[in-house]
């Protein structure tokens, strides 16, 4: 872990900070270092390249205004940027259709059609009020109408009041080339900015967004096998190496740590079914990195892969404990989005039960099922791959429930609850994800609680030579067993 964080302070990215985002210099350092490791515990190594659009902010984005008020927002705090790269220094002048007071639920379509910029002043900044379309229509259409920026401002209604951050996609979902700087801000702050309009001292702001944006940028996947073990029967054990913004020590250094040193650790050891451990990029930019794994692979290739275990963040200090199960909610959104075939969900209980026994039998800790939704694993899971695995959570959503199984507190990085605005993690601005960002006595009882897991599936006999047959049932044995999902 501390050999990522060295990496990453000494690979700034674009904004000057610390960073092992995928696409930047400190990525490909961690990927290096993850091989050279690898490879001196004897493991067949290689590099997996592919393509992926990068976009990165340079500096830090500024929104200021200067009068009738002097203020200077924070972002990540009072305001997120979009990923148009320009500035704009003028006059705010509200499009039509602000909903002000708000009703109980969404009702604005400000900025949605032209006609909402009848009477705009070109020149002028647009302040528009969330609601009614994408992002992106409304900031087309303030860009017709002669707009040199944006102010989006969250709607109001119950759930829509905070900071809000938005993707600047077209009607049908294509992201926008506009060249007009935009601002996402609170509802709070886009009120003030309308009552200082209306009151007849219209704002004068400042908005400052430069980016980098590459379409076809390499990023890599570390792939190493080990030498023993039955070719035509594959373990796949994976964590994503990329972070979001920045260091990335908790999202996903741990993880990366955890699959390295149980690698590390197992270099002696022969297993029954071969063991291929992968690092994958561009987990943070959708799945980048597994998915292009998984979509290349020959249909012969794909059928040995019989299992896959991830290892998605390990060391939350406010920690849940998950286990990775086809049928449980996702982290963020708490509902089921999507069901599997039962030969994938049936075979994806056996390590899930493998966690759940040593969690409730040697650590004595209470635990919960979570989708992998979200996680690497999901990527296996969509082409018939069964997959487990661990997480703990960020320091963004941990819900009351959870506390009352975990302990804790329910909040977010600023301690506001509830709280799903991804706290430290997400955040582009806080660049705070660093080492001291973990709990070790966190990761101790999750990474054994994994390498148990990849230790029994190294070895499991029914399973991995025929998954797509599975039979529950099947490979009950030592250290086997069903849990029922506890309250949460």
């Amino acid at each position: 872990m501390q050999a990522f964080q060295d990496i990453a302070d000494a690979n700034p990215g674009p904004d000057g900070h610390a960073s092992r985002n995928s696409g930047e210099p400190g990525y490909l350092a961690s990927a290096q270092y993850v091989m050279d490791k690898m490879k001196a515990a004897g493991y067949d190594v290689q590099l997996q390249t592919y393509k992926f659009p990068y976009s990165a902010f340079v500096g830090t984005p500024q929104f200021s205004e200067s009068a009738p008020t002097s203020r200077s927002f924070q972002p990540a705090t009072d305001w997120n940027p979009g990923s148009i790269d320009g500035n704009a220094v003028g006059s705010l002048q509200p499009a039509g259709g602000i909903v002000i007071p708000p009703t109980p639920t969404s009702s604005s379509t400000s900025g949605c059609t032209s006609a909402d910029f009848s009477n705009f002043t070109k020149g002028n900044i647009a302040l528009i009020q969330r609601g009614g379309c994408n992002f992106g229509v409304k900031v087309q259409n303030a860009d017709a109408a002669g707009a040199i920026g944006v102010v989006i401002f969250n709607e109001g209604n119950p759930g829509r009041t905070g900071l809000v951050n938005g993707s600047l996609v077209d009607a049908n979902g294509v992201p926008i080339t506009s060249k007009i700087p935009v601002a996402f801000t609170s509802f709070a702050i886009g009120q003030s900015l309308l009552s200082e309009y209306q009151a007849g001292t219209p704002p004068q702001i400042t908005i400052d967004v430069h980016t980098i944006n590459d379409p076809a940028r390499d990023d890599y996947n570390v792939i190493a096998e080990s030498k023993g073990g039955d070719p035509n029967h594959v373990l796949v054990v994976d964590a994503h190496l990329d972070a979001i913004f920045g260091a990335g020590m908790l999202d996903n250094a741990s993880g990366s740590a955890t699959i390295l040193d149980i690698a590390e650790q197992m270099k002696n050891v022969t297993p029954r079914n071969k063991l291929r451990f992968i690092w994958f990029g561009g987990e943070e930019l959708g799945l980048l990195g597994s998915a292009f794994y998984v979509n290349n692979l020959s249909k012969p290739e794909l059928n040995k892969i019989g299992y896959d275990l991830d290892a998605d963040v390990t060391a939350t200090p406010n920690y849940l404990i998950g286990v990775l199960d086809p049928a449980g909610p996702d982290l963020f959104g708490r509902t089921v989005t999507q069901k599997f075939p039962s030969r994938v969900y049936k075979a994806s209980t056996v390590a899930r039960d493998q966690a759940v026994d040593y969690l409730t039998n040697v650590e004595n800790k209470n635990y919960e099922f979570l989708s992998p939704v979200g996680t690497d694993a999901i990527s296996f899971n969509q082409v018939g791959i069964p997959a487990s695995g661990v997480l703990t959570g960020q320091d963004c959503c941990k819900t009351a429930d959870e506390v009352k199984l975990f302990g804790g507190f329910e909040g977010n990085f600023e301690g506001n609850v509830p709280s799903f605005d991804g706290g430290c993690v997400d955040n582009p601005f806080r660049w705070c994800d660093n080492l001291p960002n973990n709990n070790f006595d966190v990761m101790t009882f999750m990474s054994r609680d994994f390498a148990n897991m990849v230790a029994n599936m190294a070895f499991d006999k029914q399973i991995m030579s025929a998954s797509n047959n599975y039979k529950q049932g099947a490979a009950k044995g030592p250290g086997l067993g069903s849990r029922e999902r506890p309250a949460a």
